[in-house]
């Protein structure tokens, strides 16, 4: 064993650094190892107490939420909000909760200390004591899991509170759901159920760093069976939060609370799925612990102002360059001389252009009469709105379909008075519309709310009444157009490509002529108006930026757009749209 022990050895002792020579090295060598061979049993008795406390870290790690514990064993300053964390004092919820209502630092600080009267807060509460707390209401139930047959009903309410149900009953009151799986796979016979619906304002608890949503009705639901955590449920427990019609564009999130959220816990949404229902909003989550219903911001004041400012701004802009198109379509058209089929989409352009004038100037008059104006004069401003925002999306059709016949079917324009024809339709069609939106009375003051429903902004629109006008005639008709002109887009894309590649235009088109006249015709076939179903959401604030952004500078893509593709003028048709089409007509009269 010592020959052993020698062996394996291979660093040199302290005591042998002055005994150097090779006799006496390997003999201190052993020397040192039977002496370190006599402090065996105290190494084995620090090895055996670093294990076991190496076990106490590992369950206060499983527990997650043990603050209190960890904060005991350490040196870390117990003191939170001016008081002491003491080891073997419980707390008391109603002292708790004044701190809770009159010291932020309780649920913005990371400390231990502050974490530990969270956590002593949120079990106090679970155990169902506490109910004649002002904005705190419990309901205590003993479960029998023999007994459980079907699932356990029980509603909620701000005010009422939480109470049983025995069957299902229909009102406007909140539901709770706990699927009988919860019961069976417990170990005891009976179990505690404890609901707590707590009102958040008036105990100044959940008060998340930074929190932008709000919570619906200031209300928060707690629920708890027994005294172990219960997640990963096949069958979730579902909560359906009963509200009233909420402002446009405010969307709902179904959350708990997570103590191991961000500094000192926060909201989440793991686990939890948002479906509407018929008497409010279903939350299905699969485990157990403080639930309620974030109502994600619509706009705020500032931002409201912020948009309108700077939309304001970006339809002078567009009205400016509107009018530099339209004079510049005119006097290249009357300078220069071109085939009908260029004549013919000057035309458009100059139709499509004078319609973004009138929607930006109608826009500009809404903005500044609406709010102040006769009721009879806000429905005429409405519905005059409404009709500039068709012709714009008509003419991006006749856009659309204009490209079609010259690219995809490659035809000429042989119909008499063809633009006469086409100003028919796209003025024309949006007045039938707004005609019959009118006679049913879809017009008057649209009022822009935020989530506390306090008006920040007023416009003569379609009211909130007539909605449904709104999604059919704006929503729904643009989509189809938009889909129309992204798949003309997608071949006319692909065309002009393969002809580069081919050669048929070299020495006509520069690369970044090419990328310039496709983003053209991107911006032309109404592109930037899509952002618009993109404004829902939590990120709905910078999309409207975004979004409001680029349609004030769609008049001067397209007037940049057109300089770039008609001027100057040489003698080869580099930028006329006809050239593509006078190629592919050669290509098809030579296969026939």
């Amino acid at each position: 064993m010592r020959n052993g022990c020698c062996l394996g050895s291979g660093h040199k002792p302290r005591g042998s650094l002055g005994r150097s020579k090779a006799a006496g090295t390997r003999g201190a060598e052993c020397g040192g190892m039977a002496r370190g061979s006599q402090e065996t049993p105290q190494s084995g008795m620090n090895l055996f107490l670093g294990t076991v406390l190496l076990l106490l870290l590992l369950t206060d790690v499983a527990k997650g939420r043990d603050s209190c514990s960890a904060l005991f064993r350490g040196d870390e300053h117990h003191e939170c909000c001016n008081v002491m964390v003491k080891q073997q004092d419980p707390g008391n919820i109603t002292h708790l909760l004044h701190l809770s209502r009159h010291c932020l630092e309780l649920w913005h600080s990371e400390s231990r200390a502050c974490a530990c009267l969270r956590e002593r807060l949120f079990r106090l509460l679970q155990s169902g004591q506490h109910s004649l707390l002002e904005g705190l209401k419990t309901l205590l139930l003993s479960v029998s899991r023999e007994d459980v047959t079907r699932d356990v009903l029980i509603t909620f309410s701000p005010t009422a509170g939480p109470s049983r149900l025995n069957t299902t009953e229909k009102g406007e009151t909140g539901k709770i759901h706990l699927p009988r799986e919860i019961f069976r796979s417990l170990s005891s016979q009976t179990v505690s159920v404890v609901v707590t619906v707590l009102d958040i304002q008036r105990l100044g608890m959940f008060k998340e760093v930074n929190q932008t949503a709000q919570v619906l009705d200031n209300t928060v639901v707690g629920i708890t069976v027994g005294e172990s955590s219960i997640s990963g449920l096949q069958d979730p427990v579902k909560l359906t939060f009963a509200h009233r019609q909420l402002p446009h564009g405010v969307t709902l999130q179904c959350v708990f609370w997570d103590p191991s959220k961000g500094q000192a816990g926060g909201w989440s949404s793991s686990g939890c799925e948002t479906q509407p229902g018929e008497k409010g909003t279903v939350c299905s989550c699969d485990h157990l612990t403080f639930f309620t219903l974030l109502l994600n911001p619509a706009l705020d004041s500032s931002t409201a102002k912020a948009l309108i400012a700077v939309a304001t701004a970006g339809c002078g802009v567009a009205m400016a360059f509107a009018i530099f198109t339209i004079a510049f379509c005119i006097f290249i058209r009357c300078r220069f001389r071109f085939e009908e089929t260029v004549h013919i989409n000057l035309g458009l352009h100059v139709n499509l252009v004078g319609s973004l004038f009138l929607l930006n100037l109608v826009f500009l008059l809404n903005s500044g009469l609406s709010g102040r104006s006769h009721p009879r004069t806000c429905r005429v401003l409405g519905g005059l709105t409404h009709y500039c925002l068709l012709c714009c999306f008509t003419w991006t059709a006749l856009e659309g379909c204009q490209l079609y016949l010259l690219f995809v079917k490659v035809l000429g324009i042989y119909i008499h008075h063809y633009l006469a024809k086409l100003c028919l339709i796209g003025w024309g069609f949006p007045i039938l519309v707004v005609g019959v939106a009118g006679v049913i009375g879809s017009y008057g003051e649209y009022s822009i709310q935020n989530m506390e429903h306090q008006v920040i902004a007023h416009l003569c629109w379609i009211t909130s009444e007539h909605l449904l006008v709104h999604y059919i005639t704006n929503c729904g008709y643009f989509g189809l157009i938009f889909l129309f002109n992204m798949a003309v887009f997608g071949v006319v894309t692909q065309k002009s490509c393969s002809l580069q590649n081919t050669g048929a235009v070299q020495g006509h088109r520069k690369p970044w002529k090419v990328a310039l006249v496709a983003a053209g015709l991107f911006c032309l076939l109404g592109a930037t108006w899509a952002l618009a179903f993109l404004t829902y959401g939590i990120s709905s604030a910078a999309v409207l930026y975004i979004f409001t952004i680029l349609n004030s500078l769609q008049g001067i893509f397209i007037f940049i757009w057109l300089v770039v593709l008609y001027y100057p003028k040489t003698k080869e048709t580099t930028g006329s749209l006809s050239y593509i089409t006078r190629h592919d007509k050669t290509t098809t009269a030579s296969q026939d």
